[in-house]
Protein backbone atom coordinates (compact mmCIF):
# COMPACT_ATOMS: atom_id res chain seq x y z
CA UNK A 1 0.00 0.00 0.00
CA UNK A 2 0.93 3.39 -0.89
CA UNK A 3 1.71 6.05 1.42
CA UNK A 4 -1.41 8.23 -0.85
CA UNK A 5 -3.60 4.97 -0.33
CA UNK A 6 -2.68 5.42 3.32
CA UNK A 7 -3.72 8.90 3.45
CA UNK A 8 -7.03 7.94 1.68
CA UNK A 9 -8.39 5.38 3.93
CA UNK A 10 -7.18 7.65 6.85
CA UNK A 11 -9.36 10.44 5.28
CA UNK A 12 -12.34 7.86 4.78
CA UNK A 13 -12.05 6.93 8.72
CA UNK A 14 -12.24 10.31 9.87
CA UNK A 15 -15.12 11.29 7.85
CA UNK A 16 -17.08 8.43 8.81
CA UNK A 17 -16.25 9.10 12.64
CA UNK A 18 -17.32 12.21 12.07
CA UNK A 19 -20.13 11.34 10.57
CA UNK A 20 -21.03 8.88 12.83
CA UNK A 21 -20.94 11.70 15.90
CA UNK A 22 -23.00 14.11 14.16
CA UNK A 23 -25.78 11.05 13.27
CA UNK A 24 -26.02 9.39 16.73
CA UNK A 25 -28.97 9.94 17.54
CA UNK A 26 -30.55 9.16 14.20
CA UNK A 27 -28.33 6.13 14.06
CA UNK A 28 -29.07 4.38 17.31
CA UNK A 29 -32.23 2.45 16.04
CA UNK A 30 -30.50 1.26 12.71
CA UNK A 31 -27.55 -0.02 15.31
CA UNK A 32 -29.98 -1.95 17.74
CA UNK A 33 -31.77 -3.18 14.44
CA UNK A 34 -28.21 -4.44 12.48
CA UNK A 35 -27.04 -5.58 16.51
CA UNK A 36 -30.27 -7.87 16.28
CA UNK A 37 -29.74 -9.17 12.80
CA UNK A 38 -26.04 -9.92 13.40
CA UNK A 39 -27.58 -12.17 16.69
CA UNK A 40 -30.47 -13.99 15.21
CA UNK A 41 -28.51 -14.65 11.58
CA UNK A 42 -27.09 -18.22 12.06
CA UNK A 43 -30.46 -19.00 13.92
CA UNK A 44 -32.34 -18.00 9.93
CA UNK A 45 -29.25 -19.66 8.08
CA UNK A 46 -29.48 -22.98 9.88
CA UNK A 47 -33.38 -23.10 8.83
CA UNK A 48 -32.30 -22.45 5.56
CA UNK A 49 -30.44 -25.32 5.45
CA UNK A 50 -33.24 -27.31 6.74
CA UNK A 51 -34.76 -26.43 3.33
CA UNK A 52 -37.03 -23.06 4.56
CA UNK A 53 -37.02 -20.14 2.49
CA UNK A 54 -35.23 -17.00 3.80
CA UNK A 55 -38.23 -15.41 3.99
CA UNK A 56 -39.83 -17.72 5.71
CA UNK A 57 -37.33 -18.66 8.18
CA UNK A 58 -36.82 -14.80 9.17
CA UNK A 59 -40.88 -14.74 9.93
CA UNK A 60 -41.01 -17.71 11.95
CA UNK A 61 -37.68 -16.52 14.26
CA UNK A 62 -39.80 -12.54 14.43
CA UNK A 63 -42.70 -14.86 15.55
CA UNK A 64 -40.37 -16.13 18.32
CA UNK A 65 -39.17 -13.15 18.98
CA UNK A 66 -42.57 -11.62 19.87
CA UNK A 67 -43.55 -14.48 22.18
CA UNK A 68 -41.02 -14.13 24.06
CA UNK A 69 -41.31 -10.65 24.38
CA UNK A 70 -44.63 -10.74 24.98
CA UNK A 71 -44.16 -13.35 28.08
CA UNK A 72 -41.35 -10.76 29.33
CA UNK A 73 -43.52 -7.72 29.52
CA UNK A 74 -46.87 -9.94 30.99
CA UNK A 75 -44.72 -12.22 33.54
CA UNK A 76 -41.10 -11.15 34.35
CA UNK A 77 -41.46 -7.49 34.20
CA UNK A 78 -44.39 -7.35 37.06
CA UNK A 79 -42.60 -10.17 39.03
CA UNK A 80 -39.12 -7.80 38.90
CA UNK A 81 -40.86 -5.09 40.03
CA UNK A 82 -42.85 -6.94 42.95
CA UNK A 83 -39.39 -8.18 43.61
CA UNK A 84 -37.57 -4.59 44.06
CA UNK A 85 -40.49 -3.92 46.03
CA UNK A 86 -39.76 -6.02 48.37
CA UNK A 87 -35.91 -5.08 48.47
CA UNK A 88 -36.83 -2.10 49.43
CA UNK A 89 -39.03 -3.20 52.42
CA UNK A 90 -36.24 -5.47 53.70
CA UNK A 91 -33.36 -2.68 52.86
CA UNK A 92 -33.89 -0.72 56.23
CA UNK A 93 -33.30 -4.61 58.25
CA UNK A 94 -30.37 -5.06 56.02
CA UNK A 95 -28.81 -1.75 57.36
CA UNK A 96 -29.88 -2.08 60.71
CA UNK A 97 -28.13 -5.60 60.96
CA UNK A 98 -24.99 -3.75 59.28
CA UNK A 99 -24.63 -1.23 61.72
CA UNK A 100 -25.61 -3.49 64.54
CA UNK A 101 -23.87 -6.43 63.63
CA UNK A 102 -21.14 -6.93 61.21
CA UNK A 103 -19.56 -3.28 61.57
CA UNK A 104 -18.35 -4.14 65.09
CA UNK A 105 -16.90 -7.02 64.02
CA UNK A 106 -15.33 -5.41 61.45
CA UNK A 107 -13.82 -2.55 63.41
CA UNK A 108 -13.09 -5.14 66.14
CA UNK A 109 -11.05 -7.54 63.95
CA UNK A 110 -9.90 -5.66 61.12
CA UNK A 111 -10.21 -2.03 61.97
CA UNK A 112 -12.92 -1.51 59.19
CA UNK A 113 -15.04 0.97 59.70
CA UNK A 114 -18.72 1.10 57.47
CA UNK A 115 -19.63 4.51 57.89
CA UNK A 116 -23.48 5.19 56.45
CA UNK A 117 -24.25 8.96 56.46
CA UNK A 118 -27.71 8.39 56.90
CA UNK A 119 -29.45 4.73 56.14
CA UNK A 120 -33.53 6.27 56.57
CA UNK A 121 -32.38 8.99 54.00
CA UNK A 122 -30.79 6.51 51.95
CA UNK A 123 -34.28 4.22 51.91
CA UNK A 124 -36.50 6.96 50.68
CA UNK A 125 -34.06 8.33 48.31
CA UNK A 126 -34.34 4.74 46.83
CA UNK A 127 -37.73 4.22 47.40
CA UNK A 128 -38.62 7.88 45.60
CA UNK A 129 -36.82 7.06 42.43
CA UNK A 130 -38.30 3.51 42.06
CA UNK A 131 -42.17 5.08 42.42
CA UNK A 132 -40.67 7.36 39.93
CA UNK A 133 -39.85 4.74 37.67
CA UNK A 134 -42.58 2.65 37.92
CA UNK A 135 -45.26 5.52 37.56
CA UNK A 136 -42.88 6.42 34.14
CA UNK A 137 -45.58 5.51 31.76
CA UNK A 138 -47.93 7.39 33.28
CA UNK A 139 -45.80 10.57 33.06
CA UNK A 140 -45.41 9.97 29.40
CA UNK A 141 -49.05 9.56 28.63
CA UNK A 142 -49.51 13.00 30.87
CA UNK A 143 -46.96 14.59 28.66
CA UNK A 144 -47.98 13.67 25.23
CA UNK A 145 -49.58 17.31 24.79
CA UNK A 146 -46.83 19.27 25.93
CA UNK A 147 -44.45 17.44 23.88
CA UNK A 148 -46.48 15.16 21.54
CA UNK A 149 -43.78 15.53 18.90
CA UNK A 150 -40.76 14.15 21.40
CA UNK A 151 -43.19 10.90 22.11
CA UNK A 152 -43.93 10.64 18.67
CA UNK A 153 -40.27 10.74 17.27
CA UNK A 154 -39.30 8.10 20.61
CA UNK A 155 -42.73 5.71 19.56
CA UNK A 156 -41.25 6.72 15.61
CA UNK A 157 -38.03 5.34 16.55
CA UNK A 158 -39.41 1.76 18.74
CA UNK A 159 -41.07 0.51 15.80
CA UNK A 160 -38.63 1.66 13.12
CA UNK A 161 -36.13 -1.01 14.97
CA UNK A 162 -38.29 -4.43 14.46
CA UNK A 163 -38.93 -2.99 10.61
CA UNK A 164 -34.96 -2.18 9.66
CA UNK A 165 -34.48 -5.69 11.81
CA UNK A 166 -36.32 -7.72 9.59
CA UNK A 167 -34.85 -6.20 6.33
CA UNK A 168 -31.67 -6.50 7.67
CA UNK A 169 -32.02 -10.31 8.70
CA UNK A 170 -33.53 -10.97 5.04
CA UNK A 171 -30.73 -9.19 3.21
CA UNK A 172 -27.67 -9.73 5.42
CA UNK A 173 -25.64 -12.48 3.27
CA UNK A 174 -26.81 -10.23 0.03
CA UNK A 175 -25.04 -7.10 2.19
CA UNK A 176 -22.06 -8.74 3.14
CA UNK A 177 -21.33 -9.93 -0.44
CA UNK A 178 -21.17 -6.60 -1.36
CA UNK A 179 -19.52 -5.12 0.80
CA UNK A 180 -16.79 -7.61 -0.03
CA UNK A 181 -17.37 -6.80 -3.88
CA UNK A 182 -16.62 -2.49 -2.98
CA UNK A 183 -13.42 -3.75 -1.11
CA UNK A 184 -9.99 -2.66 -3.23
CA UNK A 185 -8.68 -6.23 -4.76
CA UNK A 186 -5.62 -5.51 -3.28
CA UNK A 187 -6.66 -5.43 0.43
CA UNK A 188 -9.75 -7.70 -0.26
CA UNK A 189 -8.30 -11.04 1.12
CA UNK A 190 -6.50 -9.41 4.32
CA UNK A 191 -10.06 -7.43 5.24
CA UNK A 192 -11.97 -10.70 4.73
CA UNK A 193 -9.46 -12.83 7.16
CA UNK A 194 -9.88 -9.78 9.69
CA UNK A 195 -13.47 -9.48 9.12
CA UNK A 196 -13.69 -13.59 9.68
CA UNK A 197 -11.80 -13.48 13.12
CA UNK A 198 -13.50 -10.65 14.28
CA UNK A 199 -16.73 -12.50 13.81
CA UNK A 200 -15.82 -15.41 15.77
CA UNK A 201 -14.87 -12.92 18.41
CA UNK A 202 -17.64 -10.93 18.47
CA UNK A 203 -20.16 -14.00 18.23
CA UNK A 204 -18.60 -16.07 20.98
CA UNK A 205 -18.49 -13.07 23.25
CA UNK A 206 -22.10 -11.98 22.39
CA UNK A 207 -24.36 -14.87 22.11
CA UNK A 208 -21.85 -16.92 24.20
CA UNK A 209 -21.52 -14.70 26.73
CA UNK A 210 -25.51 -13.13 26.57
CA UNK A 211 -26.13 -17.16 27.18
CA UNK A 212 -24.25 -17.84 30.07
CA UNK A 213 -25.40 -14.65 31.65
CA UNK A 214 -28.99 -16.31 31.02
CA UNK A 215 -28.10 -19.49 32.62
CA UNK A 216 -26.21 -18.41 35.83
CA UNK A 217 -29.68 -15.55 36.06
CA UNK A 218 -32.12 -18.61 36.13
CA UNK A 219 -29.78 -20.73 38.25
CA UNK A 220 -28.95 -18.79 41.02
CA UNK A 221 -32.44 -17.11 40.95
CA UNK A 222 -34.46 -20.76 41.23
CA UNK A 223 -31.53 -22.09 43.55
CA UNK A 224 -31.81 -18.93 46.04
CA UNK A 225 -36.13 -19.46 45.75
CA UNK A 226 -35.69 -22.83 46.77
CA UNK A 227 -33.90 -22.24 49.92
CA UNK A 228 -36.36 -19.45 50.65
CA UNK A 229 -34.78 -16.28 50.30
CA UNK A 230 -37.50 -13.85 49.77
CA UNK A 231 -35.69 -11.59 47.19
CA UNK A 232 -33.88 -14.72 46.31
CA UNK A 233 -34.69 -14.21 42.60
CA UNK A 234 -34.02 -10.79 42.39
CA UNK A 235 -30.11 -11.28 43.81
CA UNK A 236 -30.25 -14.19 41.22
CA UNK A 237 -31.19 -11.87 38.31
CA UNK A 238 -28.71 -9.13 39.76
CA UNK A 239 -25.67 -11.85 39.91
CA UNK A 240 -26.44 -12.91 36.10
CA UNK A 241 -26.55 -9.79 34.25
CA UNK A 242 -23.07 -8.61 36.23
CA UNK A 243 -21.58 -12.15 35.47
CA UNK A 244 -19.83 -10.91 32.21
CA UNK A 245 -16.99 -10.10 34.41
CA UNK A 246 -15.56 -13.72 35.89
CA UNK A 247 -16.39 -13.48 39.64
CA UNK A 248 -17.78 -10.24 39.98
CA UNK A 249 -21.25 -11.90 39.69
CA UNK A 250 -20.88 -14.39 41.91
CA UNK A 251 -19.19 -11.89 44.80
CA UNK A 252 -21.68 -9.65 44.46
CA UNK A 253 -24.74 -12.19 44.80
CA UNK A 254 -23.09 -14.57 47.41
CA UNK A 255 -23.03 -11.00 49.39
CA UNK A 256 -26.31 -10.06 48.86
CA UNK A 257 -27.40 -13.41 49.26
CA UNK A 258 -25.81 -14.15 52.88
CA UNK A 259 -26.61 -10.49 53.95
CA UNK A 260 -30.48 -12.19 53.04
CA UNK A 261 -30.22 -15.16 54.97
CA UNK A 262 -28.95 -14.20 57.83
CA UNK A 263 -31.37 -11.43 58.45
CA UNK A 264 -34.14 -13.13 57.33
CA UNK A 265 -33.85 -16.64 59.33
CA UNK A 266 -30.42 -16.17 62.13
CA UNK A 267 -29.42 -19.47 61.34
CA UNK A 268 -26.19 -21.35 59.92
CA UNK A 269 -28.17 -24.00 57.78
CA UNK A 270 -28.98 -21.14 55.62
CA UNK A 271 -26.30 -19.75 55.16
CA UNK A 272 -24.69 -22.99 54.41
CA UNK A 273 -27.67 -23.41 51.76
CA UNK A 274 -26.68 -20.44 49.74
CA UNK A 275 -23.02 -21.05 49.79
CA UNK A 276 -24.18 -24.32 47.90
CA UNK A 277 -26.51 -22.81 45.39
CA UNK A 278 -23.15 -20.58 44.79
CA UNK A 279 -20.85 -23.28 44.10
CA UNK A 280 -23.14 -25.76 42.46
CA UNK A 281 -23.14 -22.18 40.17
CA UNK A 282 -19.67 -21.41 39.53
CA UNK A 283 -19.06 -25.61 38.93
CA UNK A 284 -21.16 -25.52 36.46
CA UNK A 285 -20.46 -22.62 34.54
CA UNK A 286 -16.71 -23.42 34.59
CA UNK A 287 -16.72 -26.92 33.66
CA UNK A 288 -20.19 -26.78 31.21
CA UNK A 289 -21.10 -23.03 30.76
CA UNK A 290 -18.16 -21.28 29.55
CA UNK A 291 -16.45 -24.51 27.74
CA UNK A 292 -19.78 -25.15 25.74
CA UNK A 293 -21.58 -21.85 24.81
CA UNK A 294 -18.59 -19.67 24.68
CA UNK A 295 -15.18 -22.02 24.15
CA UNK A 296 -11.40 -20.09 23.58
CA UNK A 297 -12.27 -17.93 21.07
CA UNK A 298 -13.40 -15.01 22.87
CA UNK A 299 -10.05 -12.89 23.49
CA UNK A 300 -12.10 -9.86 25.26
CA UNK A 301 -10.42 -9.24 28.39
CA UNK A 302 -13.01 -8.38 30.67
CA UNK A 303 -11.44 -5.00 31.60
CA UNK A 304 -11.45 -3.94 27.99
CA UNK A 305 -15.24 -4.75 27.97
CA UNK A 306 -15.92 -2.65 30.57
CA UNK A 307 -13.43 0.15 29.18
CA UNK A 308 -15.15 0.19 25.63
CA UNK A 309 -18.16 0.43 27.07
CA UNK A 310 -17.14 3.42 29.12
CA UNK A 311 -15.42 4.79 26.69
CA UNK A 312 -18.15 4.41 23.60
CA UNK A 313 -21.02 5.86 25.69
CA UNK A 314 -18.58 9.17 27.25
CA UNK A 315 -18.00 9.57 23.17
CA UNK A 316 -20.86 8.96 21.29
CA UNK A 317 -23.81 8.27 23.84
CA UNK A 318 -26.21 5.17 23.80
CA UNK A 319 -24.89 4.39 20.23
CA UNK A 320 -21.08 4.39 21.42
CA UNK A 321 -22.69 1.58 24.00
CA UNK A 322 -24.27 -0.42 21.11
CA UNK A 323 -20.97 -0.24 18.71
CA UNK A 324 -18.43 -0.82 21.70
CA UNK A 325 -18.17 -4.53 21.45
CA UNK A 326 -18.06 -4.79 17.79
CA UNK A 327 -15.26 -2.02 17.67
CA UNK A 328 -13.19 -3.48 20.29
CA UNK A 329 -13.50 -6.94 19.12
CA UNK A 330 -12.34 -5.28 15.59
CA UNK A 331 -9.51 -3.42 17.32
CA UNK A 332 -8.39 -6.64 19.17
CA UNK A 333 -8.14 -8.45 15.93
CA UNK A 334 -6.20 -5.74 14.55
CA UNK A 335 -3.59 -5.59 16.98
CA UNK A 336 -3.37 -9.68 16.81
CA UNK A 337 -2.83 -9.16 13.29
CA UNK A 338 -0.05 -6.36 13.50
CA UNK A 339 1.41 -7.86 16.48
CA UNK A 340 2.24 -11.05 13.73
CA UNK A 341 3.59 -8.95 11.41
CA UNK A 342 5.85 -7.23 13.90
CA UNK A 343 7.23 -10.85 15.02
CA UNK A 344 7.59 -11.74 11.12
CA UNK A 345 9.45 -8.33 10.38
CA UNK A 346 13.75 -7.84 10.19
CA UNK A 347 12.89 -5.36 12.97
CA UNK A 348 12.15 -8.30 15.63
CA UNK A 349 13.83 -11.16 13.88
CA UNK A 350 17.86 -11.32 14.30
CA UNK A 351 19.96 -9.65 11.48
CA UNK A 352 21.93 -13.22 11.09
CA UNK A 353 19.49 -15.35 9.12
CA UNK A 354 19.38 -18.80 9.82
CA UNK A 355 20.13 -20.23 5.97
CA UNK A 356 23.41 -18.44 6.32
CA UNK A 357 24.51 -20.77 9.82
CA UNK A 358 22.83 -23.43 7.53
CA UNK A 359 25.27 -23.43 4.38
CA UNK A 360 28.60 -22.95 5.85
CA UNK A 361 29.58 -26.94 7.19
CA UNK A 362 30.65 -27.12 10.63
CA UNK A 363 34.14 -28.71 11.01
CA UNK A 364 36.23 -30.61 13.95
CA UNK A 365 39.84 -29.33 15.03
CA UNK A 366 42.04 -30.89 17.10
CA UNK A 367 41.38 -31.00 21.03
CA UNK A 368 37.68 -31.51 19.74
CA UNK A 369 36.80 -28.13 18.80
CA UNK A 370 33.72 -27.16 16.43
CA UNK A 371 34.17 -24.19 14.23
CA UNK A 372 32.28 -23.17 11.08
CA UNK A 373 34.38 -23.29 7.90
CA UNK A 374 33.73 -19.95 6.63
CA UNK A 375 35.54 -19.14 9.85
CA UNK A 376 38.56 -21.25 9.21
CA UNK A 377 38.62 -19.94 5.49
CA UNK A 378 38.54 -16.54 7.08
CA UNK A 379 41.72 -16.85 9.47
CA UNK A 380 43.85 -19.72 7.07
CA UNK A 381 46.81 -18.12 5.21
CA UNK A 382 46.85 -16.29 2.50
CA UNK A 383 48.93 -19.02 0.55
CA UNK A 384 46.72 -21.48 1.25
CA UNK A 385 43.38 -19.65 -0.45
CA UNK A 386 42.58 -21.97 -2.96
CA UNK A 387 42.82 -24.55 -0.49
CA UNK A 388 40.47 -22.96 1.68
CA UNK A 389 37.51 -22.53 -0.84
CA UNK A 390 36.75 -26.60 0.16
CA UNK A 391 35.61 -26.46 3.37
CA UNK A 392 36.89 -30.21 3.80
CA UNK A 393 39.91 -30.04 2.71
CA UNK A 394 40.07 -26.95 4.70
CA UNK A 395 38.81 -29.01 7.61
CA UNK A 396 41.01 -31.57 6.90
CA UNK A 397 44.24 -29.34 6.63
CA UNK A 398 43.47 -27.47 9.96
CA UNK A 399 42.84 -31.08 11.68
CA UNK A 400 45.99 -32.27 10.77
CA UNK A 401 48.02 -29.52 11.36
CA UNK A 402 46.64 -29.70 14.83
CA UNK A 403 48.49 -33.62 14.97
CA UNK A 404 51.43 -33.85 17.06
CA UNK A 405 54.91 -33.84 14.32
CA UNK A 406 56.25 -37.13 13.71
CA UNK A 407 59.65 -37.47 15.01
Amino acid sequence: MTTTERWQWLVLVLVCGGLVYLLAPALTPFAIAALFAYLWDPVVDRLERVGLSRNFAVTLVFLVIGLVVVALVLLVIPFTERQIAKFLDQLPRWLAWIQAEAQPQLEQRFGITLDFADPNKLIEVLKGHWREAGGIATRVLGKVSSSGLAVIGWAAQLVLIPVVTFYLLRDWDVLVARVNELLPRTIEPTVSRLARESDDVLGAFLRGQLSVMLALGTLYAVGLWLVGIDVGPLIGMIAGLISFVPYLGAIVGLGMALIAAVVQYQDWTHVFMVLAVFGVGQTIEGYVLVPKLVGDKIGLHPVAVIFAILAGGELFGFLGVLLALPVAAVAMVVLRYLHEKYTASQLYQSTETPAAAEASPLVVVSHGQVVAASELAATAPSGGAAASADPATAGAAVHDAGKPAAH
